[in-house]
């Protein structure tokens, strides 16, 4: 009896070692797996900082207020910063130069360095020259290291108080390096901007207007608070009573902007009896599908930074069962009254689709049409045709042949003859048929053939046409 409890006191003791070494190996897990961000602070040191700004000149304010934001980011972990101004090397007289850009601090593994450096080359900046935004986000997709971690998240933070002036398109240099991969959706903090210019900057980035000092210092919050920090998403797919239910399905967000892929997770029901928690980087707008049959699309989806954020959509699915013994024909599935095809469904499986009615067209010889087929919510539709069955024509020589079913008093053709198969075996839905064959070298068509034959389940029938 002691040696009993004895063993099971140490089965215990082991299993709780077991359970809290693999618990603290999750958690170890989870934060070597979040990913690196880099943030290139992009600068403009033009001529135009000289300007006025509420309580001084627009570069002293920027200058203090982005070293006192710096300093807030030493004990980040993950992060890589650098830092590229432009307009600071080359005076606008006696020509400008639109190329006047330099990556200053490029994009180092400690973070207080690079926090260092950048403060120093802050203080050192006087403005002089132009506003060559289009050719220094060109720059920067070079500053930026090629990715050894597909999670790795570049991102490009530009503050200015100008418009391009070297007749560049910011836009489309910002797209493309999206498109390529190379960043993610900048972010733009306009200083003191006037108000014609706000929508200059929307198709660049994610755009912030600060017309105040007390704005920019929180803006500089909100932008470092999306770049850094991934964001929890739960999708419910609602069925017809509005209650998320549905799952089991593949969702696929893409970037609207770019249109490149950014995420795939298969929705899941968690342990908790609702829709699992996922997270998504709060940079950009999205373009949710849901690969159900039909698939179905939500736009335009903006996550809020920080918090959990909430993706409903209707989504209500039935299931439709095609049962046959014998032979497995493949079926067209379409949505009613539209010749799209959606899916084709073998018989013997079971499929879900969006609730609604639907055609099919299922591929026997000669063909079944079903149409207006219902398919209601969380409930099995289930069709079932007969066993085909099979005829095994024999002809005397080459020659041209079809076969026909009767329906109704009428030939309704089912399929042509191989003309140069003296024999062929082909697969029938029951049903009464009739057979045309001519011999190749006759020519008059009173030489023509016919045989009536008819077909029943899981039977062969031989028809011999001499």
């Amino acid at each position: 009896m002691h040696f009993s409890r004895k063993k099971s006191l140490n089965f215990r003791t082991r299993s709780l070692f077991l359970l809290t070494f693999a618990l603290c190996s999750f958690d170890l897990s989870s934060q070597q797996s979040k990913p690196l961000t880099r943030i290139e602070f992009v600068f403009d040191a033009s001529f135009s900082m000289f300007g006025q700004w509420q309580s001084g000149m627009k570069m002293d304010i920027a200058k203090k207020m982005l070293t006192e934001f710096l300093d807030s980011l030493k004990n980040v972990k993950n992060l890589e910063i650098a830092f590229r101004p432009y307009g600071h090397q080359v005076p606008l007289r006696p020509e400008r130069s639109c190329t006047d850009t330099k990556l200053e601090v490029p994009f180092g593994p400690d973070i207080k360095t690079n926090i260092t450096a950048i403060k120093n080359k802050l203080r050192m900046i006087v403005p002089k020259g132009t506003t060559p935004i289009a050719y220094t986000l060109e720059q920067c997709g070079g500053d930026f290291p090629v990715a050894s971690n597909p999670g790795i998240r570049n991102i490009i933070i530009l503050i200015t108080d100008g418009l391009e002036e070297c007749d560049g398109d910011p836009c489309a240099v910002s797209l493309a390096l999206q498109k390529k991969g190379i960043i993610l959706k900048p972010f733009v903090i306009g200083i003191g901007l006037d108000q014609s210019f706000l929508n200059a900057f929307g198709c660049i980035g994610k755009f912030y207007d600060a017309s105040n000092e007390a704005s920019f210092k929180n803006i500089l919050n909100i932008v470092i608070s999306q770049a850094l920090n991934n964001t929890s998403v739960q999708v419910n797919l609602n069925d017809q009573v509005n209650r998320p239910t549905e799952t089991d399905v593949n969702m696929t967000f893409y970037d609207e902007g770019t249109g490149i892929i950014r995420y795939n997770y298969m929705h899941t029901i968690n342990h908790k009896g609702v829709p699992d928690t996922l997270t998504i980087d709060p940079i950009g707008t999205y373009k949710m599908v849901v690969h159900t049959i039909p698939p179905v699309e939500k736009t335009g989806i903006e996550l809020v930074p920080g918090k959990h954020n909430i993706i409903a959509v209707d989504a209500p699915q039935g299931y439709l069962n095609l049962k046959v013994t014998g032979a497995n024909p493949a079926t067209i599935i379409r949505k009613n009254a539209d010749m799209q095809t959606l899916h084709i469904q073998q018989f013997n499986t079971t499929e879900k689709y969006i609730v609604g009615k639907y055609d099919l067209e299922i591929l026997t010889l000669p063909r079944i049409r079903l149409s207006k087929v219902d398919i209601a919510q969380s409930k099995t539709t289930t069709i079932e045709i007969p066993q085909s069955g099979s005829v095994t024509i024999a002809k005397p020589g080459e020659g041209p042949g079809s076969l026909y079913v009767e329906e109704n008093n009428k030939m309704v053709w089912v399929c042509n003859l191989n003309p140069n198969a003296f024999q062929e075996t082909i697969t029938l839905q029951p049903g009464r048929y009739r057979v045309e064959y001519r011999p190749k070298n006759a020519k008059e068509s009173i030489y023509t053939i016919e045989k009536k034959f008819k077909i029943e389940s899981g039977t062969s029938t031989p028809v011999k046409l001499y």
